[in-house]
């Protein structure tokens, strides 16, 4: 592992660390959240499922395929997002970035800063690895994400075909990708 995925990514007026087990709690609160859970998977509604979300961002990371960062408001520490490098193959070309914002945290830009950092970050961290493309993949329903997209430099690609059950509705593919060490291409 480099020096550059041992480090965390830096985002303005942000903290992004690992998640640890004392983040459930803040989780279980979070995931009250009508939206969020509307556009998630796994639910968070107990200190059990809690510890499985949480299990699933550790064995991800053990395994180089998911390399998920709580995003903290830097005085208080309360956890006002997530965001995640999704690699289905470590070493490939391509990888994922995904994301949610606390209710609480919406609209004061916490989504757009950590995906770009989370973004820059991976292009370092992987480079010598092959990654070339990030693909941020969202419904189409979900008018936030294609915002945050924008936002974040990743430019539309394509209209994704529903995939029921899993991704019911269709969907956007936004990507940003590595021109070299210090540019990226949109």
């Amino acid at each position: 592992m480099t020096a550059a995925i041992t480090a965390n990514p830096i985002a303005d007026g942000l903290l992004l660390r690992p998640f640890e087990d004392a983040d459930a709690p803040a989780l279980i609160e979070v995931y009250r959240d009508e939206t969020l859970r509307h556009f998630t998977r796994i639910p968070v509604g107990n200190a059990e499922q809690a510890a499985h979300w949480l299990e699933l961002q550790y064995r991800g990371r053990a395994e180089g395929r998911r390399y998920s960062f709580a995003v903290l408001e830097p005085g208080t520490g309360e956890l006002v997002g997530n965001v995640a490098l999704k690699r289905g193959t470590p070493g490939g070309e391509t990888a994922e970035v995904g994301y949610w914002t606390a209710a609480a945290a919406r609209g004061r830009g916490v989504a757009p800063r950590a995906v770009e950092s989370l973004t820059a970050w991976a292009f370092e961290a992987f480079a010598d690895d092959g990654l070339i493309r990030i693909d941020l993949l969202h419904q189409v329903d979900n008018l936030a994400s294609c915002r945050v997209a924008e936002k974040s430099g990743y430019a539309f690609q394509e209209v994704l075909t529903a995939l029921p059950p899993e991704f019911p509705l269709d969907g956007h593919r936004h990507s940003r990708k590595r021109l070299d060490g210090s540019e990226q291409a949109r």
